[in-house]
């Protein structure tokens, strides 16, 4: 008997706005706190390593995180772990890889921001600025040729990555194959301490896009509402066979380079403009203002934040590390390869 397909179900109707900025919101609290905490533990000596964060950048890396779906392929950079949590990666990811826990994503291998998980395309960080774009475009590719269909690749850089030869090849590259690319730009005005005056003469670095045929965006990057649209709008256009897509945000670094890092010559008029608004102080205004919650509910959120980051800590401190006697430190993807294994 011939049988008749059924009616597919209705889309699901798209979040309200409301619903996205407080979901946002939430990973954007979660990795300032985390992100607090982790300089705390560094400026009490109970870390080693550099320690990177991300204040100032939270409502761009956690618009394009809220953006994504399961399938698409991330690859964070240095300040983008209000993205990684939005993606997927879990909280303690972070507080294993940063105190050198051996149950953390690099077995205590490698501190702070060089972690990820590849099988769920979470993609380990590189530190050389420019190098993931390329990273994602090959995965992008074997995407092409596996007929897997519907997802998108999505990287970001800082404003000084821009200026690598890396940017322009990767980016040229995706714009020849129509790549699902979104190439994130936070624009903070630095790269470490070199302002952008001594790194580009073009009015906007989205002009950029223009000489290969890239549609490029501006966004204010402290307005999280903003983000969540422009970026969004991105990961659609690219999901849907727009080509590569450049959104550059305008945003102030709210700290230093990293925590060895005063950030002395940042100007200070640029911390009394409106680039130097905090995003998170901005997202809590808008959605007490928009009524989609109250300033009660923001502070019990934060308590409870609080508490999931202590606990983590609390966790991880009676981890071990590895045991330098016991580890065969080859790479973790090949260590059935490694001599005395079994094949």
């Amino acid at each position: 008997m011939l049988q008749t397909a059924s009616k597919p179900a209705a889309p699901a109707s798209a979040p309200h706005l409301g619903e996205k900025c407080l979901q946002a919101y939430r990973w954007m609290l979660l990795a300032r706190v985390l992100d607090d905490k982790m300089a705390n533990l560094y400026r009490g000596g109970k870390m080693h390593g550099g320690v990177f964060l991300g204040r100032g950048q939270e409502a761009l890396s956690a618009a394009l995180g809220c953006s994504l779906q399961k399938g698409d392929i991330f690859a964070p950079l240095i300040r983008d772990l209000a993205g990684r949590l939005a993606f997927g990666q879990p909280m303690i990811d972070t507080v294993r890889n940063c105190m050198g826990s051996v149950l953390g994503p690099m077995r205590g291998r490698d501190g702070n921001v060089h972690h990820g998980r590849p099988r769920e395309n979470i993609y380990v960080m590189i530190s050389h600025l420019g190098a993931m774009i390329s990273v994602v475009n090959g995965a992008l590719m074997a995407h092409r040729f596996k007929g897997v269909t519907g997802t998108v690749g999505a990287t970001c850089i800082g404003d000084g990555a821009t200026s690598t030869g890396a940017f322009h090849e990767a980016l040229n590259q995706a714009a020849i194959e129509k790549l699902p690319l979104i190439l994130i730009v936070a624009d903070n005005q630095y790269a470490y301490s070199t302002p952008t005056s001594r790194q580009f003469v073009c009015e906007e670095l989205s002009d950029r896009a223009r000489g290969y045929g890239v549609t490029g965006v501006n966004v204010d990057g402290t307005d999280l509402r903003a983000c969540l649209e422009v970026v969004g709008h991105a990961v659609e256009q690219a999901r849907t066979g727009h080509g590569p897509q450049l959104v550059v945000a305008k945003l102030l670094r709210l700290c230093g380079h990293g925590e060895h890092d005063d950030a002395g010559y940042i100007d200070p008029k640029l911390k009394n403009s409106p680039l130097g608004r905090d995003c998170l102080n901005v997202a809590e205004d808008t959605i007490v203002r928009e009524g989609w919650a109250d300033k009660k509910s923001l502070d019990a959120w934060r308590r409870e934040v609080v508490q999931q980051v202590e606990d983590a800590v609390a966790q991880v401190q009676k981890e071990p590390a590895p045991d330098p006697y016991k580890e065969n430190w080859c790479a973790l993807a090949s260590e059935h390869l490694s001599e005395g294994q079994q094949r």
